[in-house]
């Protein structure tokens, strides 16, 4: 069984910062793709940010220069620095990853989201 736990996740004022965590554990054999998406109240899930085990990175255009993604490939975890938080940034933040288990399935697991709420 696969697990993707999220943490920091809380309350922030507009212009604060916030890091958001996500550890896999469990029997994986190797995680292709790691990722943040959010959800706001009434929206479509969105991707924030993802990176490959290469480290190749993509940011969808409303959080670029503000959000910043990486990864331990050793520790199977992902991050997610945010900086300069506005009141649109609000909303269920979920970890992603792509992965392959002992056995060759493939699988896409999701965590449980963690709240960020930017609120003055």
């Amino acid at each position: 069984q696969v697990q993707l736990v999220e943490s920091g996740g809380g309350l922030v004022q507009p212009g604060g910062s916030l890091r958001l965590s996500c550890a896999a554990s469990g029997s994986i054999f190797s995680i292709n793709a790691m990722g943040w998406y959010r959800q706001a109240p009434g929206k479509e899930r969105e991707l924030v940010a993802s990176i490959t085990s290469g480290g190749s990175i993509n940011y969808v255009d409303s959080v670029k220069g503000r959000f910043f993604i990486s990864r331990d490939n050793a520790k199977n975890t992902v991050s997610l620095q945010m900086n300069s938080l506005k009141l649109e940034d609000t909303a269920v933040y979920y970890c992603d990853a792509d992965l392959w288990l002992p056995g060759g399935r493939n699988l896409e697991a999701w965590g449980q989201g963690t709240l960020v709420t930017v609120s003055s």
